[in-house]
């Protein structure tokens, strides 16, 4: 069981408002075929709203419900299910058919609101009361139907109101569903989506307009045939408890500045962002926090996906709704990120990695066909990854009640990363999230402070 339980209100069914498309099917590419048997991605954006239950019931909880039907209509895909055939030749494809729907979720939870939303180690079993689970697969005679998101409400009343999105990673990733709830908040905010038609805001659904000149589709869709058999894109369900704390910590902007400094001297010719040190800062403290536990000659891995929407030849509008991401990879060793110097270590082969790959004079699909195969090969390695980042920023997400208090990736319990964001309360600054046992957060967060106190 979760250590913090909900009580639900209700579901219900969320049909796209009435329009003129029927059915709507979209192939997937390769950019969404490497995420295919990835987990679920689940976020969260609590925000400050004191509230009756009465009051919700009877007037926040029918405009969420109508602007989500409005806002639907736009993102057809995310109403539609994952179709995976029943002939193994048959590639996998999202299809909205009409009476398709999104599961909503309404639940009343009686936790304290301020210490889930606080920065300090909380236990990671606490969030699930507001994390929706994807509905289960249907079979039907075509194959294997997958819902590909769901929703839910958490009222706290009196103190606040949680919306939780969990959503396969086949559909689209951080820029597409980010752009899914800044939409649905800018509805809900003003009753209507003329905003999204006059600013030019719809998502772009054309998966022509992808080139696929080296034939990246079937050697990803190959590659996906013979390491899976028939194995289905559902997850295993997590289990409590998880043992795990979860923890918030800020990087004011004095300090990403100072970081960039002591980079740009070691590499003066480096692009330098602010990304880049912050993903060096925690890479290189959470090595430190286990000196003495691993040798010092062991490889240690980076993982990134970065957005090539605008690097793509020709480039896709940032619109682009699906996935469109590069898989980026540092290494270095276990001893090299012990040392004084670790963080510039780390910012060294973290850019060095980005530069090569983001910034390849062939272009940033260059080596694509082997992203798979070597990144299959560093599972069970010390591979660390980040998720989320400054670019897709959910603390302008203002629904009608202000902007959110937190936001929370419930992810990083299923897998080594962190998450990243824009900081909430510090201009200019970041935030990331880790979740880990105590004895390691601990130790993480005596190395981070250190480090950040001796620059």
């Amino acid at each position: 069981m979760a250590a913090a339980v909900a009580v639900e209100l209700g579901r219900w069914q969320i049909y796209p408002s009435p329009e003129t498309v029927t059915e709507l099917s979209l192939p997937l590419i390769h950019f969404d075929l490497a995420f295919f048997y990835f987990h679920p991605v689940q976020r969260l954006l609590f925000f400050d709203f004191r509230c009756s239950r009465p009051h919700f019931v009877d007037s926040v909880l029918p405009r969420l419900k109508d602007s989500l039907r409005r806002t639907l209509r736009h993102f057809l895909p995310l109403a539609g299910k994952l179709v995976q055939p029943a002939e193994a030749s048959r590639r996998p494809f999202l299809r909205f058919l009409d009476g398709d729907s999104v599961s909503l979720t309404v639940a009343e939870c009686d936790k304290d609101f301020r210490h889930l939303t606080g920065n300090h180690p909380r236990l990671a079993d606490e969030f699930y009361a507001c994390v929706p689970d994807l509905p289960p697969a249907e079979d039907s005679p075509e194959g294997r139907l997958l819902p590909v998101i769901a929703l839910q409400v958490t009222l706290f009343p009196q103190q606040g109101v949680c919306l939780g999105f969990t959503n396969h990673h086949a559909v689209g990733d951080a820029s597409a569903i980010v752009r899914f709830i800044k939409s649905w908040a800018t509805v809900n905010f003003s009753g209507s989506d003329g905003k999204l038609i006059d600013e030019k805001s719809l998502p772009f659904l054309d998966r022509t307009a992808v080139e696929d000149s080296d034939g990246l589709d079937a050697v990803y869709w190959e590659l996906l045939r013979k390491r899976s058999g028939r194995r289905t894109p559902e997850s295993r369900p997590i289990s409590f408890p998880l043992s795990k704390l979860r923890a918030t910590f800020v990087i004011r902007n004095d300090d990403v500045s100072k970081l960039k400094s002591l980079v740009s001297i070691r590499c003066p010719k480096m692009h330098i962002t602010s990304f880049t040190v912050t993903c060096a800062l925690v890479w290189a403290c959470l090595v430190k926090s286990e000196a003495g536990s691993v040798p010092d000659d062991e490889p240690e891995y980076f993982g990134l996906a970065a957005d090539c929407r605008e690097r793509l030849n020709p480039p896709l509008p940032a619109t682009y709704f699906g996935n469109c991401l590069a898989f980026v990879k540092a290494e270095a060793t276990h001893g090299s990120l012990r040392r004084n110097d670790g963080f510039l270590v780390a910012a060294e082969s973290l850019g060095l990695a980005i530069q090569e790959s983001v910034y390849n004079e062939r272009g940033i699909l260059d080596g694509a066909e082997g992203w798979p195969s070597d990144f299959g090969k560093l599972i069970g390695k010390r591979l660390f990854g980040v998720s989320g980042s400054p670019r897709f920023d959910l603390y302008d997400a203002d629904f009608g009640w202000g902007r959110p208090r937190k936001f929370e990736s419930a992810s990083i319990d299923r897998d080594n990363s962190m998450s990243l964001s824009k900081s909430r309360f510090s201009d200019g600054g970041l935030e990331f999230g880790l979740s880990r046992t105590k004895k390691k957060l601990d130790a993480f967060a005596a190395a981070f402070i250190e480090t950040l106190r001796t620059l």
